[in-house]
């Protein structure tokens, strides 16, 4: 092999070793290479107090999601649609919750976490919601992820928990809705991740004037 193969030949394998996922990552590990932010660990005995006014808060919105119904078409889309019950429990609680604030100081909706959490003795949680369905709970298909962001929502040492809802389906308002059955908290202080690397491009890279071979209107 000549040395332009060779070199393609080494190239290919170090793209081929890339592109392998990386598992087992500690998920606190991540956060503070990419934040410079701690994971706290929850302490179920020394932070009792505050697990009692979430695990009501998450009671709350639980009944309160389960009278209404959540309309839309998947399980694992009615997360987002359940988030506005979990903010205004944790407020009923007297919790101060809501988006969170980024690096910047803006509010952002997409990524993670989905709401940050501050108590009266200024610790902050950060807290991610999540449904699912009974069939679904053991798939290994992706359900949590993130990404690396100039502007990260998390600013400051915290818990990172996730608030899960069980779902069935019933009827509401005379049409099928999903219902929240059941609900848990999770400290994501153990869990485990991993990274998939991707290609990807924009509409701007595909839809290019040199790579067009063929177009058509319809009259």
């Amino acid at each position: 092999m000549n040395n332009q193969g060779e070199y393609i030949k080494q190239l290919e394998d170090v793209i081929t070793r890339f592109l392998e996922p990386v598992k087992e990552i500690p998920f606190p590990i991540v956060i503070k290479v990419l934040t410079g932010c701690k994971v706290l660990a929850f302490d179920s005995k020394k932070d009792e107090e505050l697990l009692k006014r979430l695990s009501k808060a998450a009671e709350s919105a639980c009944k309160n999601a389960f009278q209404e119904g959540i309309f839309t078409a998947r399980p694992n889309e009615a997360g987002n649609r359940i988030e506005p019950y979990v903010v205004e429990a944790l407020k009923s609680v007297g919790l101060e919750a809501g988006k969170p604030t980024s690096k910047s100081g803006k509010k952002k909706l997409a990524g993670y976490p989905d709401i940050q959490i501050d108590d009266e003795l200024g610790r902050r949680i950060y807290l991610e919601c999540k449904t699912y369905s009974a069939g679904t709970k053991e798939q290994s298909f992706r359900t949590f992820y993130f990404s690396p962001s100039k502007d990260p929502k998390i600013t400051k040492d915290a818990f990172h928990l996730l608030m899960s809802f069980k779902l069935d389906t019933g009827e509401r308002k005379s049409r099928r809705a999903f219902i929240p059955i059941s609900w848990q908290i999770y400290d994501l202080y153990k869990l485990r991740i991993q990274v998939k690397h991707e290609f990807n491009a924009s509409n701007r890279d595909l839809y290019t004037k040199e790579a067009l071979l063929a177009e058509g209107i319809i009259e």
